[in-house]
């Protein structure tokens, strides 16, 4: 049956060579499956999400598959230490004690419980919610202006919402489904970063974020692996692959943006662009700001926290500098392993295979 299910899953992806024409012959794609097949006992799907179908990618057995990289980046951390990450009201108040530039975090809440500062409101009523959210809004948002995050599974652009001070007052029906959803749980009520100037240039609708990721060797050595930029395509406010956004490599020396950016294939069609699709800006020799800070602020959050490892940053570039977002343990390596020509091929990533014994 699993055979099968991966075999659905390459299927799938059999429409998507006919966009590109730059190419290889069908006969050599299915020379290459196999050889992979045999090569990691394994249906290699990773061959159309990393479009090694490309005439230009000669060097197919650097890149490795989905589920081995998920498995490397989860076993490599310390579970409980993970929990920092994974619950965005830790992540800012331990990261808030070391660094001071992250997120602003103006409210939260558990349930009907509200925190503001020193201040405490428990809420019944969508009415009071409204009214609460509006006066933080008006009297305590710098932008007037908040982005609501669910502390728990947040990830990929999703339980994120913004509400500004022309949103008031709200639907009726938005009123309810926004104090029922946030009342059934625990979310951060952030003040919005404003992106740097040159990052607009790219695209405007959403914080263009960098990811970067770390791994620190047994000898307590931090190293930068590689980085990749994001940004949304369609006018959302997330920049997230999820959710329909584009990614473009970043050389990690110099700041500098890949020739190609990518979609993703099951949300948006798996196109590669040159430029951004709505903005027209190219791509190749772009140079984001403050990356030197960038790098430098990855590193020291992950001196932070011995036992994580192997952990994706994500980084916001403002007119000050940078901001950390958040970090991932458990991060979708695949994107890395991509845009880096193949995990396989980067000398940082070969330590932590090396480590693991892989072949």
């Amino acid at each position: 049956m699993k055979v099968i299910s991966n075999l659905k899953k390459a299927i799938q992806y059999y429409p998507l060579l006919y966009r590109y024409k730059s190419r290889k012959s069908l006969w050599q794609i299915f020379r290459e499956l196999v050889g992979l097949t045999f090569f990691m006992k394994k249906l290699p799907s990773h061959y159309f999400t990393r479009r090694l179908f490309r005439k230009e990618v000669t060097n197919i057995k650097d890149y490795l598959p989905n589920k081995f990289l998920y498995n490397v980046s989860l076993d490599m951390n310390d579970l409980p230490a993970a929990e920092l990450l994974r619950n965005k009201l830790f992540f800012n108040f331990y990261y808030g004690q070391f660094l001071s530039n992250l997120p602003e975090v103006v409210m939260y809440n558990h349930g009907h419980v509200f925190i503001i500062g020193k201040e405490r409101f428990e809420l019944n009523t969508p009415e009071e919610f409204e009214a609460l959210l509006k006066d933080v809004i008006l009297s305590k948002s710098k932008h007037k202006s908040l982005f609501i995050k669910k502390t728990y599974e947040s990830y990929g652009g999703k339980n994120i919402v913004r509400i500004s001070e022309e949103d008031f007052p709200l639907p009726a029906e938005k009123q309810r489904e926004l104090y029922s959803n946030i009342t059934s749980t625990g979310f951060l009520f952030q003040e919005p970063i404003i992106q740097h100037a040159e990052l607009n240039r790219i695209n405007a609708t959403s914080v263009n974020s960098i990811r970067m990721d770390t791994f620190i060797d047994k000898d307590k050595n931090i190293e930068l692996i590689s980085g990749y930029l994001r940004m949304s395509i369609d006018g959302a406010i997330v920049d997230n692959i999820s959710s329909g956004g584009c990614f473009v490599g970043v050389d990690i020396e110099t700041g500098e943006l890949q020739n190609n950016g990518y979609s993703s294939i099951t949300v948006a069609g798996g196109n590669i662009f040159t430029a951004h699709p709505v903005t027209g800006t190219t791509f190749k020799g772009f140079k984001i700001p403050f990356f030197e800070e960038a790098k430098k602020l990855v590193l020291e959050a992950a001196s932070l926290v011995p036992g994580l490892r192997l952990i994706g940053w994500d980084i916001a570039i403002t007119e000050k500098g940078p901001v950390l977002i958040e970090g991932n343990c458990g991060y979708d390596i695949t994107l890395n392993d991509l845009v880096d020509g193949g995990y396989r091929s980067n000398p940082v990533f070969m330590k932590v295979l090396k480590e693991i014994n892989f072949r």
